[in-house]
């Protein structure tokens, strides 16, 4: 024979599990009917805009091998990382376009990713805030579209290296890798196996690995 206070609990919790099951198909059934009416359960949020932001983008000109600031409005992201890869991609999307003055297929899609790391201890600077090493992750499409010669793929280096300077003054060097990997030229000249010094020097005063 079930003792008496066991045969009260079971009844006790019988009742609760009804009462939370009536509950819970109440709540069901709001939700079944707000999506009937076309109703959002969630509220909606504005997408986040990135404010628009003065940036000098350093255009490459083959007429004088030279790379030549233009400055724009762009909406530009709050992050670094993503910052700089914002700007190579405004950079590329410039030379992509008919009349570049620096003619490279590719657009905005061919950077993959750009990532920022410390330098420590370089140039004397204080650990808080020590300079910055971009690494930029190229697609393979992009270098394997790339126009082949020494002055070409030399002047697209130096466009990135001076763009990511002007924009984030932290960043002093840069290094290359295509589709995440290391490749030994951009399109069969221009050396991608050693670190550059950002700004709008010759990429030939960086330094090797």
């Amino acid at each position: 024979m079930i003792p008496r206070h066991q045969t009260v609990l079971l009844i006790v919790l019988l009742l609760a599990s009804a009462a939370m099951g009536t509950v819970l198909w109440k709540q069901f059934r709001r939700a079944h009917e707000r999506l009937l009416r076309g109703e959002a359960t969630v509220p909606t949020e504005a997408p986040l805009v990135a404010p628009d932001q003065p940036a000098t983008l350093m255009v490459a000109n083959d007429a004088d091998n030279t790379v030549e600031p233009r400055v724009l409005t762009l909406p530009l992201p709050q992050d670094s990382e993503a910052r700089a890869r914002a700007l190579l991609g405004q950079l590329f999307e410039i030379d992509a376009a008919p009349d570049a003055t620096h003619p490279v297929p590719g657009g905005p899609d061919s950077i993959a990713q750009v990532f920022l790391l410390p330098i420590p201890g370089a140039n004397g600077k204080a650990a808080a805030e020590p300079p910055l090493l971009a690494v930029v992750n190229l697609t393979g499409s992009f270098a394997g579209g790339h126009p082949s010669g020494i002055e070409a793929e030399t002047l697209t280096l130096r466009s990135i290296c001076a763009t990511l300077n002007a924009n984030l003054p932290r960043i002093e060097q840069v290094r290359f890798l295509v589709d995440g990997q290391p490749r030994p030229t951009l399109a069969g000249h221009a050396d991608l196996t050693r670190t550059y010094l950002a700004g709008p020097t010759e990429p030939g005063s960086g330094t090797r690995p």
